[in-house]
């Protein structure tokens, strides 16, 4: 399992200074967790909010209550909702956010566990990039799905930071990156 560390905190306290909130359901505050253990981690991080149930998604994140409702809240959108709603909530500059299944589910068509994840990035009130994914974890138990899902989210974070930093641009709202997969 790797761990967010000194790349991250260079990259959220570099001029401009960013900060960071989390919106977590299938993590269950695991990245919250993984965030917490780096040093100095109150230079950015606001906080973050474990949001099991659709109405607390609706409720604290403002996830739009009839789309997620269709998808048992598990979606690309929902993700992207609740990276908005915890930059939001926090006042933060970046967001992110995992929704998914840990546990194979198959009244959902869900084979393996899964997620989607989302980051949103905000200045002065305005979306400038949304980026999501989906992971998934085959063969997974649902603890390693669950410390994969929050690796694969804090990496992509890293990597957005890095190309945010070095000057690449930023995606516009509702850009995607290629789906992440576990192989096993």
């Amino acid at each position: 399992m790797s761990r967010p560390g000194r790349g991250l905190k260079e990259l959220l306290l570099a001029a401009p200074g960013l900060s960071l909130a989390a919106a977590e359901s299938l993590t269950c505050g695991r990245v919250q967790a993984r965030v917490g253990e780096i040093s100095g981690a109150s230079g950015f991080f606001r906080g973050g909010v474990t949001a099991y149930t659709l109405e607390d998604k609706v409720r604290l994140l403002g996830v739009d209550r009839t789309s997620a409702r269709r998808v048992n809240a598990v979606s690309l959108a929902v993700a992207a909702q609740m990276a908005r709603g915890v930059c939001d909530l926090f006042e933060a500059d970046l967001g992110v956010a995992t929704t998914g299944y840990a546990e194979p589910a198959p009244d959902a068509g869900v084979v393996a566990p899964m997620a989607w994840w989302a980051i949103a990035h905000r200045r002065r009130g305005r979306f400038l990039a949304v980026r999501t994914g989906r992971v998934e974890c085959p063969g997974a138990s649902r603890i390693d799905a669950q410390q994969f899902v929050a690796d694969a989210v804090l990496a992509e974070l890293t990597a957005y930071l890095a190309a945010f930093r070095a000057g690449a641009g930023v995606r516009t709202p509702g850009a995607s990156r290629p789906a992440a997969s576990r192989g096993r």
